[in-house]
């Protein structure tokens, strides 16, 4: 038998192409996930470490201890004092302070160099008496920064910019642009550097100022003397520590980088798991019904195998090697397919300009067994029903016909079960809408439950369906009505031909509608809640220095301006934020929804609260209540105000006179502004060009706001089309392969139409609207699904998103249909093509 099932794979290995290459992709996906995630994380590492080698002991803040003062926020002393009492430590062979922070570098065009988190600044620390050299530094050319106004660039950063030693750049910190004269550039072992960022170093006094605070390092780096170990210079340190910080291993801190690591992109993998699952799941569909064919058309050969001996089992097993060798071949082609997508993905990300350390490919064991038992448990598990289908039919009964038709019991078993599964899962769709909390869970699975009850009941729901396209097919005459005949003549092959494309167009449409009815909600509620004309923020969403402020206060046209600063405090045991704003004139510029009290008179110890944070504590209009602040001083505050939260204003609002004196560091997350005469281009660029055209500073106002938040979602979108895009070419060799099967399955048929009079080009539009035909069925199916899922999950985020409104995207929907259609053109050209070209004699002659 095991010999048959491998003769079996070779005479039929053209029927088995388009299933071998279901499989293939769908295991190329999952290896190259797996190769992709494992050489970003190797090289991440292997980057952390080296940034990490002249590490011995860090002494850092330790977040986990708010110390006996229960300052919210408060952090430890790290100051010249203890870095000099570091130095003194026996085993130390140097000890470096260091300080960091944001620092946006503008390129000789003007923009930012890098974008985020990847643009870093730093101190360069020349020693006690300022002329020594910072170990972690290697200069290449020029000097190190001495003053204020001098800088250092790395290497990386200065060949691709063109800056050197005497350029003046534009740079800026948090907010205000700052020229600054070159005076050196550097070669650094730095991750975020191997990683593609920058990094701008300025001499420690001015980093200082900039970034911690005069007198303060945000971390302390020691280098143990030969023999010492990094367990007993960290056991010396830990004697001088102050309140609040800790002593770190340089092996721990890159393991815990590693941790890190690893743990982004776990979240990366899993994602793209997740699709790499819906592609194979298409798969199923294609295997099932092509095994399902293949069993049908060798009915005779199985009968005959049960009647010289062969058991039920054998033929199961029979059927099942021969799905196990096709899932072999496609896991071994997929595992090299994917690791050229693992090193594919690489480097379009390096071409979309993204910051990654160089590394070698990696091709994890578990990339190599995945694609093996993924590949092989795929195709077996879909085959196994066919298998088990072809053991049953009795060798009398398959002698005497080539096909065994469902008989009528299994079909009305086959609706009544595909009517219960799909009732019960609307139901639990429609109960999940209703709840206020944890509809997460039922929805999910309500929504499993319906697709599945969908996918048993698409057989019944074809007929109807496709009668319907009866009268546009007419016009194509006898092969518009063969072509609906041969769609419904076998509903069960039809139902998992358009199921493989209903669920990949059922995700598509279902996160369209979600993604375009969230982005109107968000898009509401920024501009509803803002009567500001602009809103200026940094472009990393980094703090903004208070000179911005004053700044744009300073402008004839501006008539209100109010910070936004962002505080932690301690209210009873929980930790809250505190918004500080301008109280006399933030009534301008926000629009409030106040369920008790106002804005009116936000000053001294007033404050007003959202809903929530009301509920939370127990609060309302008059309540007191007691505030450490983040300096540990204590004060007490009155509610004058309850509102409404949502995304963009929430919290506990109060006057920055009342906030300010608190704050160790002032500043603020944005600046509303409001011009006289409302928002213009002129004013724009006026604020623009008070802010020194400064890269690093958004000024937005709502038709900005409106569209950044555009961009977000259509980015998101096209990610996510991108993905599933797999799925959808799943579904396009789901149809090839069953139209190819049944061309070849009806080749006698075909022939006698030949015969009487059906030419070729007949021919092939009899195939290419059958094909259309169960393409628009099925992407019918998918974008109604797909709405229904979309307003499902919508009831859930209005629960959060009050200002949620669903949006239908006809003409995306449109789209989708027309994709579908195109699917079914595409897919019928090499069936038609050789239905066409059969030769009408020997196809007649054919059994």
């Amino acid at each position: 038998m095991f010999r048959t099932a491998l003769r079996n794979v070779l005479a039929h290995k053209t029927r088995l192409l388009m299933t071998t290459l279901a499989v293939m992709l769908g295991v190329a996906f999952v290896a190259g996930t797996l190769v992709f995630t494992s050489t970003l994380s190797e090289a991440f590492r292997k980057s952390s470490e080296k940034g990490f080698e002249a590490v011995d002991v860090a002494i850092r803040p330790d977040h986990s201890d708010d110390g006996p003062d229960d300052r919210p926020g408060a952090a430890p002393d790290l100051t010249q004092d203890l870095l000099d009492r570091a130095r003194e430590l026996p085993g130390v062979d140097a000890a470096t302070g260091s300080v960091s922070g944001f620092a946006a570098l503008a390129g000789k065009d003007g923009k930012l160099v890098g974008q985020g988190w990847s643009t870093q600044g730093g101190n360069y620390d020349a020693g006690p008496d300022g002329r020594g050299e910072d170990p972690r530094y290697d200069l290449r050319d020029g000097r190190a920064p001495r003053r204020a106004g001098e800088i250092a660039l790395d290497s990386r950063t200065a060949g691709r910019t063109g800056y050197g030693v005497g350029d003046t750049v534009r740079l800026s910190v948090s907010g205000p642009v700052r020229e600054e004269k070159v005076v050196g550039v550097f070669d650094t072992d730095d991750g975020n550097v191997a990683a593609g960022g920058t990094l701008v170093l300025f001499d420690t006094a001015t980093a200082q100022r900039l970034f911690s605070g005069p007198g303060r390092y945000g971390t302390i780096v020691l280098t143990a003397s030969d023999g010492v170990t990094q367990r007993e210079l960290k056991e010396r340190v830990e004697e001088i520590l102050p309140r609040q910080a800790e002593a770190v291993t340089g092996r721990q801190l890159a393991d815990d980088q590693a941790r890190m690591t690893e743990a982004g992109m776990e979240d990366m993998r899993t994602s793209l798991l997740v699709f790499a699952g819906i592609s194979l799941f298409v798969g199923v569909f294609i295997i099932t019904n092509t095994f399902t064919m293949l069993v049908a058309q060798r009915t005779r050969e199985l009968a005959l195998l049960r009647a010289v001996g062969a058991g039920r089992r054998q033929v199961t097993r029979s059927v099942l090697v021969e799905a196990a060798v096709v899932g072999a071949v496609a896991a071994v082609v997929g595992l090299v397919a994917g690791i050229g997508i693992g090193a594919g993905m690489r480097s379009l990300l390096r071409s979309a300009g993204a910051t990654m350390p160089d590394g070698p490919l990696v091709v994890p064991p578990s990339a190599v067994v995945a694609s093996l038992v993924v590949g092989v448990a795929v195709t077996v598990l879909a085959a196994w029903l066919p298998a088990r289908r072809a053991a049953k039919v009795p060798p009398v009964a398959a002698m005497g016909s080539v096909h065994a038709p469902a008989t009528a019991r299994s079909l009305v078993v086959r609706n009544t079960v595909g009517a219960l599964l799909a009732g019960a899962g609307t139901a639990l769709v429609l109960v999940a809408t209703g709840m206020d909390d944890g509809g997460e869970l039922p929805m999910g699975a309500g929504a499993g439950l319906l697709v599945l009850g969908v996918f048993v009941l698409t057989p019944l729901l074809s007929r109807p369906l496709i009668a319907a396209a009866a009268p546009v097919l007419r016009v194509f005459g006898v092969s518009g009505k063969l072509a609906r005949l041969n769609a419904v003549r076998n509903p069960r092959r039809t139902a998992a031909t358009a199921a493989a494309l209903m669920i990949g167009l059922t995700l598509i449409t279902g996160m369209t509608v979600v993604a375009g009815s969230v982005q109107k909600g968000i898009d509401k509620m920024a501009t509803d809640a803002i009567r500001a004309d602009y809103v200026v923020s940094m472009a990393n969403f980094q703090p903004l220095s208070p000179e911005v402020e004053r700044t744009l206060a300073e402008q004839e046209e501006v008539t209100a301006v109010s910070p936004m600063r962002n505080s932690p405090s301690r209210i009873g045991k929980d930790t809250e934020y505190l918004t500080g704003v301008d109280g006399s004139v933030f009534g301008e510029l926000t629009e409030l929804d106040f369920t008790q009290g106002s804005l009116k008179g936000l000053k001294g110890d007033r404050a007003v609260v959202d809903t929530d944070t009301a509920e939370r504590h127990g609060w309302r209009l008059g309540s007191a209540f007691e505030v450490t602040y983040e300096d540990g001083k204590r004060g007490e505050l009155t509610v004058s105000g309850v509102y409404r939260g949502n995304e963009m204003l929430r919290g506990i609002l109060l006057d920055t006179g009342t906030l300010d004196p608190h704050m160790a560091r002032l500043t603020s997350m944005q600046v509303m502004v409001k011009t006289e005469g409302g928002a213009s281009e002129s004013a724009k660029s006026s604020l623009e060009e008070a802010l020194g055209d400064n890269p690093a500073v958004l000024v937005q106002d709502k038709k900005d706001v409106s569209e950044s938040i555009a961009q977000m979602f259509t980015l998101m979108l096209n990610m996510l089309y991108g993905l599933l895009a797999m799925a959808v070419i799943v579904a396009v060799l789901g149809v090839v392969n069953t139209l190819a099967m049944s061309v070849f399955e009806r080749s006698q048929e075909i022939g006698m139409l030949r015969a009487i009079g059906l030419d070729r080009r007949g021919t092939k539009r009899m195939v290419r609207l059958e094909s259309l035909v169960i393409s628009l069925f099925g992407g019918v199916l998918g974008v109604g699904l797909g709405v229904f899922f979309g307003w499902a999950a919508g009831e859930l985020i209005s629960s959060s998103l009050p200002t949620y409104e669903l949006v239908l995207p006809w003409g995306r929907m449109g789209l989708f249909l027309a994709l579908a259609a195109l699917v079914g053109v595409l897919a019928a050209l090499w069936p038609a093509r050789r239905a066409a070209r059969l030769n009408m004699l020997e196809a007649i002659k054919t059994e």
